[in-house]
């Protein structure tokens, strides 16, 4: 998952995901920063069409990197901090 092209992408939408407010615009019916982002604010971002962000945003959320949060009938991703420390802290021990 680290070494791919593709996990390059996953890995630059953690890194907006630090900081979704300078990334992302507000949406109608939720903040960026305390629900998360939608996988169509991603793909805009990325480029890509909406599944393929889901994609991503899926993966990253069955590894516990992000958490989602349904508002309406959107799914919203925001990083997991804490699981995020842990992997972390697993690859610094030589994982």
């Amino acid at each position: 998952m680290l070494r791919t092209p593709v996990s390059q992408t996953r890995l630059v939408i953690l890194e907006w995901l630090k900081d979704p407010a300078a990334h992302f615009p507000r949406q109608r019916h939720a903040d960026p920063v305390e629900d998360g982002v939608t996988a169509k604010a991603v793909a805009a971002r990325l480029g890509v069409p909406r599944r393929v962000a889901e994609t991503h945003l899926g993966l990253l959320a069955d590894l516990g990197l992000l958490r989602t949060r349904r508002i309406r009938r959107r799914t919203h991703y925001r990083r997991d901090e804490i699981r995020i420390a842990e992997v972390a802290r697993m690859f610094e021990k030589g994982w």
